[in-house]
């Protein structure tokens, strides 16, 4: 929950011996209650103050001092919000939060010459506890809310974020919808997601977890065992294919890992048995499988061998009787 806070530090109060703006300003004062002009009240106690401060250190960014939160009023409209200074340190000074101002020219002058005397700080607190969780910016303005020695600036208790329309339209709720209805929507659909995680299943739509896996394990099993014979099927009849082709001569040696690979698919092989019969013979079979050049003979192998040395016969002579 974001809201406008004036924290009512009078900086007149603070300007230095030579009438300058001050350096530091309270922008939150000593808790751990703090409380508005208007009645509003926030939690700033031990754990805020380590909240915030831990937030601001984490940006590692300065935050903006503008005039009249134009930072959170009329840039969102598109307006220009220049910055009035920047803080670049806070600390916590008995209970009370204050920071390190770097002050624009302008805004100096007139903080210096009385035009602007108050802050208005700028936070982020929770709706349970209300307690302060992070500063957002700060604004000079001349119409303070808490008592406090910094500048600030008045604004009703009404002021609050509007639900999300993305959330409100997952709720079944109008964008207009207040933070009660949010809730109350919330609790009922938990309330229904538990009465259904109560509900007892029916048996009969349900097997044991043990079960379904064996019998999921077996079908994917299965479905491998098919898959890998279909493939090794298909390349039985692929190699059949290319074999045929090399004697027919439709293809060349070199060729045949080619076409293999383009046969990988069934719509592949189709289209190799339609080239197969409308191409040429691009080399003629030779005749010579399985026939020996001249004048080489094959050695006989051990059994051979031994058959020969009962037989009383030289291999020469076995192999001549083989041929």
């Amino acid at each position: 929950m974001k809201t406008l806070l004036a924290l009512n530090t009078d900086l007149s109060a603070l300007l230095s011996t030579e009438g300058q703006a001050p350096e530091w300003i309270e922008l939150i004062p000593a808790g751990p209650t703090i409380t508005g002009r208007d009645g509003r009240t926030w939690l700033f106690d031990e754990l805020a103050q380590q909240l915030v401060l831990a937030a601001f250190n984490s940006r590692a960014i300065d935050m903006v001092i503008d005039w009249e939160h134009a930072s959170e009023v009329s840039a969102p409209q598109g307006q220009a919000a220049p910055a009035a200074g920047w803080i670049d340190r806070l600390e916590v000074r008995a209970d009370a939060l204050w920071g390190h101002v770097a002050w624009t020219p302008r805004a100096g002058e007139q903080v210096a010459a009385r035009e602007y005397r108050f802050v208005s700080p700028v936070f982020d607190y929770d709706d349970a506890y209300r307690r302060v969780l992070r500063m957002v910016s700060v604004g000079l303005t001349n119409k303070p809310n808490l008592v406090l020695t910094a500048l600030n600036h008045e604004q009703p208790e009404t002021h609050k974020l509007a639900i999300p329309q993305a959330l409100a339209a997952l709720l079944g709720l109008d964008a207009s919808a207040t933070d009660d209805q949010a809730v109350a929507a919330v609790t009922q659909l938990k309330a229904t997601a538990t009465a259904r995680n109560n509900e007892q299943p029916s048996l009969d739509k349900f097997v044991p977890r043990l079960d379904y896996d064996q019998a999921v394990s077996r079908a994917t099993n299965a479905e491998k065992a098919l898959s890998d014979r279909k493939a090794d099927e298909h390349k039985a009849v692929v190699d059949f294919e290319i074999d045929a082709a090399l004697k027919a001569g439709k293809i060349t040696p070199a060729t045949a890992d080619y076409h293999r690979a383009a046969c990988s698919e069934q719509s592949g092989l189709d289209r190799f048995r339609e080239f197969v019969k409308a191409a040429p013979t691009v080399g003629d079979p030779s005749g010579l499988e399985g026939n020996k050049p001249d004048g080489t003979s094959t050695a006989l192998n051990a059994e051979e061998k031994k058959v020969a040395q009962l037989m009383g016969i030289s291999e020469s002579d076995f192999i001549k009787g083989r041929a």
